[in-house]
């Protein structure tokens, strides 16, 4: 911020050290430009003021300096900075307000997740592809029911505010079903049907039809077990004893809103998860991050590296190491819950 001031004391303080030859009063102008950038309108006005105060100043010192024609270029400069810097302060105030309802609209479509429900530990990491983005097309939600503790992730396939329009058709659906359906085929075909709807009242001739691969896990709250219905989703991660195993579907089931063009049925998968035991759950930006030659991150591999860790602790890990091993740049969303069963009581696994 103190940028225009310094160069403002440097250029004064060569034009009043150095021979009149070689006449660095007429880079004055640059300072009150510097400032459009970083000031508001009335410091921008003042410091042009003080260039100008300090080219009359350097007129009395040394005679030839061509001192009209530099005191005219100042007082334009500064016209042109405090008009950009007005422009300026306008757009920071609308990208200000779009961020604010980019926000609001984030905790509607992924609200905090709970820490804790029940015996379950669980934390969520969502990261945009895009520096400025705030939400995209991939999804996550928990729901505490009286089947048990149901988990959702997905990912919509696109772009732009129709994929996310899908994404939230997709989870406000869940909401509502994922406590009145007793089985979670049940809850996939209420889910097919909304996004179907949703791709049909867009009606928009340029914009493909939406589906979205997604994965549901219902954790029982006293069987130690845990049911998955993979709809063409990355497989999960299973932690247990220090051991990773890849969650593959015995049968893969369509994703969403393709179950009609691809056939097949929908299979949940039931495997033991008890105290001790953690569940990475993620989406394809994960595994799908490249790194400067190309290479898939390896995330089974890394997981294994990284050992026994805290849900929190793991996600955070998987932030720092998704971004240095992508240079910094991602290049689809990602996210992630990773859940972990803490039975008071119960040994550890």
């Amino acid at each position: 911020m103190l940028s225009p001031v310094l160069l403002t004391v440097l250029i004064s303080g060569l034009a009043f050290a150095t021979p009149r030859e070689i006449a660095f009063s007429r880079l004055l102008p640059a300072a009150p430009a510097l400032a459009a950038a970083m000031w508001p309108v009335v410091p921008t006005i003042l410091l042009g003021a003080f260039c100008l105060l300090v080219m009359v100043g350097l007129s009395l010192v040394y005679t030839d300096l061509g001192t009209p024609y530099t005191a005219a270029a100042i007082v334009a400069v500064t016209l042109a900075a405090a008009y950009t810097s007005h422009l300026r302060l306008q757009r920071e105030e609308a990208l200000f307000q779009i961020r604010l309802v980019a926000d609001a609209v984030q905790q509607v479509l992924l609200r905090p997740l709970p820490r804790r429900v029940q015996h379950v530990e669980i934390e969520s990491l969502y990261l945009a592809a895009q520096e400025q983005a705030r939400i995209g097309g991939d999804f996550y939600e928990v729901a505490d029911t009286p089947y048990g503790v149901r988990l959702l992730i997905g990912d919509v396939r696109g772009k732009g505010l129709s994929a996310v329009g899908a994404a939230s058709a997709v989870i406000n659906c869940f909401r509502e079903n994922a406590y009145d359906q007793p089985d979670l085929r049940g809850i996939i075909h209420r889910l097919e049907t909304s996004i179907g709807r949703y791709s049909v009242a867009l009606l928009d001739p340029d914009q493909p039809e939406h589906f979205a691969t997604a994965l549901i896990a219902e954790i029982e709250y006293g069987g130690g077990r845990v049911k998955i219905l993979n709809c063409g989703h990355p497989p999960p991660l299973l932690v247990r004893k220090g051991e990773i195993r890849v969650l593959e579907p015995t049968v893969p089931s369509p994703p969403l809103n393709l179950a009609s063009l691809l056939g097949g049925e929908y299979t949940i998968d039931t495997l033991a998860f008890s105290s001790g035991d953690q569940m990475l759950l993620y989406t394809d930006g994960v595994t799908e991050t490249r790194d400067r030659t190309g290479t898939f991150f390896p995330l089974p591999e890394w997981m294994r590296r990284l050992g026994p860790t805290a849900p929190r602790d793991l996600l955070d890990r998987l932030h720092r190491d998704l971004l240095h091993y992508s240079g910094g740049r991602l290049d689809d969303d990602i996210a992630a819950v990773a859940v972990r069963c803490r039975r008071p009581g119960a040994p550890e696994c």
